[in-house]
């Protein structure tokens, strides 16, 4: 019983990260009662969810995995956000050059994670309708 309920409850994560975003928000704010500290928490957790998504939403879009891909995207980013930081400061300073990554591909993955429900659901109905 336990683990078909964990199974569901994480595929249900990946499928809607949102609903990832709303729980840890609410549950966090509960705690804390920062609505900025939560937001911020919020934000983290759903990160992780919608690298998967988007991962899912691929596979499921074109019967392919393309993990190689984002993998290189994240490292990519990650050393392009490194040597910014650098540049600029002359010194790196991890937990911030990470917190502005993690920040970036938020908003990455939450417009590709649009872009390819979108794409997807056109998809879908043009091969209905067709």
């Amino acid at each position: 019983m336990m683990p078909g309920f964990f199974s569901a409850l994480v595929a249900t994560l990946i499928t809607v990260p949102m609903i990832g975003y709303l729980t840890v928000f609410i549950i966090s704010k509960q705690i804390t009662g920062n609505h900025r500290r939560s937001v911020n928490m919020a934000l983290d957790f759903s990160t992780f969810l919608l690298v998967l998504s988007v991962h899912f939403l691929i596979i499921t879009i074109w019967q392919k995995s393309f993990l190689w891909l984002i993998l290189i995207i994240l490292f990519g980013l990650g050393a392009i956000f490194v040597l910014i930081h650098w540049k600029y400061k002359k010194e790196i300073v991890l937990p911030i050059v990470f917190k502005g990554f993690w920040r970036f591909n938020f908003l990455l993955f939450f417009s590709a994670y649009i872009v390819l429900v979108m794409y997807g659901l056109f998809k879908r109905l043009t091969f209905l309708f067709a």
